[in-house]
């Protein structure tokens, strides 16, 4: 038996299953982002539309500072269950591999490491129970005086970048931005 290179397999993949468990913790990684638009008049109804989507989306208002002018949403996100049976399917592949080389190097243990597969729906149930929370969204309109957009008021959401690239292709203004928050 190849020792050495048995060794290299089971090195690889115990790598692999780390880079396995880091991208089954970034499925739930929270990513808030902030857009920005240039709008002429508040009042003009693109506020009404940006709350007409989000309402129709299932997000509802929160807290509403006119002073700050500012609108706060807040609804439930519900978790994919497409992607817990996927995140599942990915931890018994990557526990199969593991068993599979634990096997041929260590064969006194016989088929007792194929019950390492048995872990594979925890990462289904991890991604299940952190998806599902509430998501805030933040909308806020500043002042108009800024000097590179002249009498333009500078309208500012901050949100899931899912959301923020639905509302995008819902409502067409000069959207800019995109930046992790």
């Amino acid at each position: 038996m190849d020792f050495p290179a048995l060794g290299s397999t089971l090195l690889f993949t115990i790598f692999s299953l780390i880079g396995l468990v880091f991208f089954i913790r970034s499925s739930v990684k929270d990513r808030t982002q902030q857009i920005r638009a240039w709008i002429d008049n508040p009042e003009s109804g693109i506020l009404d539309e940006v709350k007409t989507h989000f309402n129709r989306r299932a997000y509802r208002i929160t807290h509403v500072d006119p002073v700050q002018q500012a609108i706060a949403f807040e609804g439930n996100v519900q978790a994919s269950p497409f992607l817990a049976v996927f995140l599942s399917l990915l931890a018994a592949l990557g526990l199969l591999c593991l068993a599979l080389v634990l096997s041929i190097l260590l064969p006194t243990g016989g088929f007792i490491y194929f019950f390492l597969l048995w872990l594979s729906p925890l990462a289904g149930v991890f991604y299940w129970r952190k998806a599902q929370r509430v998501e805030s969204i933040k909308l806020e309109v500043g002042d108009p005086d800024q000097p590179d957009h002249p009498g333009q008021y500078p309208l500012t959401i901050t949100a899931h970048r899912d959301e923020l690239r639905q509302l995008q292709e819902q409502i067409k203004l000069d959207w800019q931005g995109g930046s992790s928050h």
